[in-house]
């Protein structure tokens, strides 16, 4: 087993970490424990939590849907009313099983209960793994606005066991690959390299490979918790990303992207605005768009829906003073952090992405 030791937030990786997770939940000694899933883990995974974990009470399970377009404040507002209707006092236990909807959104809700309960995280997806569920961010989407509302809080620990990646469909896989590609842009060459190879099936090489980007952000994070500093690379992306999939969520005729697959795109986009302003390397932005395109594929955007997405950027969390702040790359694993961007070289980027 691998773990890196913290309190709270801790986070225990491999087939070993059941029984830290038994450990620590004996531990709590909690008054009522809840196990939060999603319709697709409370069939897919929920299973496989039980097969390692022996509760002395039997927990409630809650459902909600999945999902995106449930991470809102309707889906809390049910489920802390069921936590209350349940009983469920300040000494209670969340355990929030499933991907980065789930953590995300049960992370808010533990936060927020009561003034705050204990919970942990037991990411499903990879995604979650590498992301979601390492860092203490909770929170969920105002409208189609992503992560608007929200607190940072570590969970009590998070139990990472690969296995449950067993159950994801491979667009899935991609989605959460996509964020593990950006550690190895914003963090070491030798990272990115290794990444190329990835292949979810080589159950031994993908362990090291989640491992090793679960430790690159919470190297990241602990050093900077509140996002004033070094934090604010692993938003490299993101910028235009999030503007792309809350565009996505707000045009129903049009297929939702997956969380990866817009930061691939965002990350395209900031590749070449990279190029042009910071001077990242031609060669490797022409190496990099490419590995990309193969996570996010291709989209057809027209210049009316190019225009949203650059309107939607006036809401990223970033900003500063009505002033859109960018992370850039000046090469792999040299980033840079608020940087400005005129209006025209987006456009131009968005040109060369239809390019590709």
């Amino acid at each position: 087993m691998r773990e890196i030791n913290k309190h709270p937030g801790a986070v225990y990786f491999g087939n070993d970490s059941w029984s830290k997770l038994q450990e620590t939940i004996d531990k709590q000694g909690a008054s009522s424990i809840a196990i939060l899933v999603d319709n697709h883990t409370k069939t897919d995974c929920l299973p496989l939590f039980h097969a390692n974990i022996t509760l002395n009470k039997t927990p409630y399970i809650i459902e909600m849907a999945a999902g995106e377009a449930h991470k809102n404040i309707h889906s809390c507002i049910k489920i802390w009313e069921e936590l209350s209707q349940l009983g469920f006092d300040r000494s209670s236990l969340l355990l929030n099983l499933g991907g980065g909807v789930v953590t995300d959104l049960g992370g808010f809700i533990a936060s927020t209960y009561m003034r705050g309960i204990k919970c942990i995280n037991i990411p499903t997806s990879l995604l979650a793994m590498v992301d979601a569920a390492v860092g203490g961010k909770n929170g969920i989407d105002l409208g189609v606005l992503k992560n608007q509302i929200g607190v940072i809080k570590d969970p009590l620990a998070v139990i990472v066991d690969t296995t449950f990646l067993r159950t994801m469909p491979e667009k899935q896989i991609t989605s959460g690959f996509a964020e593990m590609l950006k550690h190895g842009l914003i963090y070491s060459n030798a990272y990115w390299e290794r990444l190329r190879n990835f292949d979810v099936h080589h159950i031994s090489e993908t362990e090291t490979l989640v491992w090793e980007s679960i430790v690159i952000k919470n190297e990241i994070v602990t050093e900077d918790k509140k996002e004033q500093g070094r934090r604010k690379t692993l938003n490299f992306g993101h910028t235009l990303g999030h503007a792309i999939e809350s565009y996505c969520l707000e045009n129903a005729h049009l297929q939702a992207l997956l969380h990866g697959e817009a930061i691939a795109i965002g990350m395209i986009l900031a590749l070449y605005i990279s190029m042009v302003q910071e001077g990242f390397p031609e060669k490797t932005y022409n190496t990099a768009s490419k590995i990309l395109l193969k996570v996010c594929g291709k989209v057809d955007f027209t210049s009316d829906a190019i225009s949203e997405i650059i309107n939607l950027l006036k809401h990223d969390k970033k900003n500063l003073a009505g002033q859109v702040l960018f992370v850039l790359l000046e090469d792999i694993g040299k980033p840079v952090i608020n940087r400005k961007v005129e209006e025209g070289l987006i456009l131009e980027a968005f040109d060369s992405y239809k390019k590709l």
